[in-house]
């Protein structure tokens, strides 16, 4: 084990740019099983190429740039899909609704009937059924 060690010593590595790749070219594979297409294996192969070759590159400034133009756009999506398993994970304790004068969104508990709510962003009061 200590020969891995040393011999990525100076070297860039995994990081969520190379593992992203990585699913997506687990999906090609998968998909190239199921449909027998040359184009899914090739990207699927050119993919993995592309993996081992940023995880050994020396170029560390490079791969750490590229990884971060990446995150620059994952983290927006990400954030957006947390929300939304958020929102089916609490779905049967809380219903939402959106502020129809500022489109802030906000959660008020089930169950309790006819309630008078404030929306906490422009302060507007609605009436909203639970």
């Amino acid at each position: 084990m200590n020969w891995i060690r040393k011999f990525m010593i100076g070297r860039y590595g995994t990081d969520q740019l190379s593992i992203a790749l990585l699913a997506v070219s687990m999906i090609f594979s998968i998909l190239f099983r199921i449909f027998y297409s040359s184009l899914l294996n090739i990207l699927s192969i050119v993919l993995l190429i592309t993996i081992f070759y940023r995880m050994f590159s020396k170029n560390i400034g490079k791969r750490y740039q590229e990884n971060n133009k990446f995150l620059k756009y994952w983290y927006p999506i990400k954030n957006k899909l947390n929300k939304k398993m958020q929102k089916m994970k609490n779905r049967k304790d809380y219903r939402y609704y959106e502020c129809s004068g500022c489109k802030q969104q906000f959660r008020v508990p089930k169950g309790k009937g006819k309630i008078i709510v404030t929306c906490p962003k422009c302060k507007k009061t609605m009436v909203k059924n639970t």
